[in-house]
């Protein structure tokens, strides 16, 4: 066999391998995402032009992240946190909006005591989406209710399922959502 019908063999061989290999590692990623970010990653591929696009804004989030200082709670911190909790449900019975609104800042509390930055809601939501998003949209219910509250305009159910929806999360943040993850040294 003459080198030019090998070359002619091999190249084309190598090209299709490579083209594999880079399909197996784009799926590979896009699958990794999809479990990491849960319902989070179809949200984030919604509401972008592209696919390529959503995933590359999820990877950035990611590398944000992964730069945060997240730990969980000593045992004192969280059985205080928990009583917090106790005492906002308990003034749920009275005072409804008011328990609302606190339980919105009892949740930004503790993650800021677990090392998210909670400069703004969005940044708070992108950062929550990298090991929450399986409840980030209890979250997002939640303070759009309380956001309704503050101009008096949420009825006593839907205030009841704002309540709800912060426990969800509240209880993932507090019991460190069963992971800790540490910055990179």
């Amino acid at each position: 066999m003459s080198t030019g019908t090998l070359l002619a063999i091999i190249i084309p061989v190598a090209v299709v391998v490579v083209l594999i290999a880079a399909a197996l590692v784009l799926y590979l990623r896009r699958r990794a995402l999809r479990e990491r970010f849960g319902p989070e990653y179809e949200r984030a591929v919604g509401g972008s032009d592209s696919r390529l696009a959503a995933e590359r804004e999820l990877s950035s989030r990611e590398k944000r992240h992964d730069k945060l200082d997240i730990q969980p709670l000593p045992d004192r911190l969280r059985e205080h946190y928990a009583r917090d909790w106790g005492n906002v449900q308990h003034e749920f019975v009275d005072r409804p909006e008011a328990a609302v609104h606190d339980a919105d800042q009892l949740v930004t509390s503790l993650m800021q005591a677990r090392g998210y930055p909670t400069e703004s809601y969005d940044q708070q939501l992108k950062d929550l989406s990298v090991d929450h998003g399986r409840t980030l949209e209890h979250y997002r219910a939640a303070h759009e209710i309380d956001t309704l509250s503050s101009s008096h305009k949420a009825t006593t159910e839907q205030l009841r399922s704002a309540m709800v929806h912060y426990r969800a999360l509240f209880d993932e943040l507090l019991s460190d959502g069963g992971q800790t993850r540490h910055a990179p040294a």
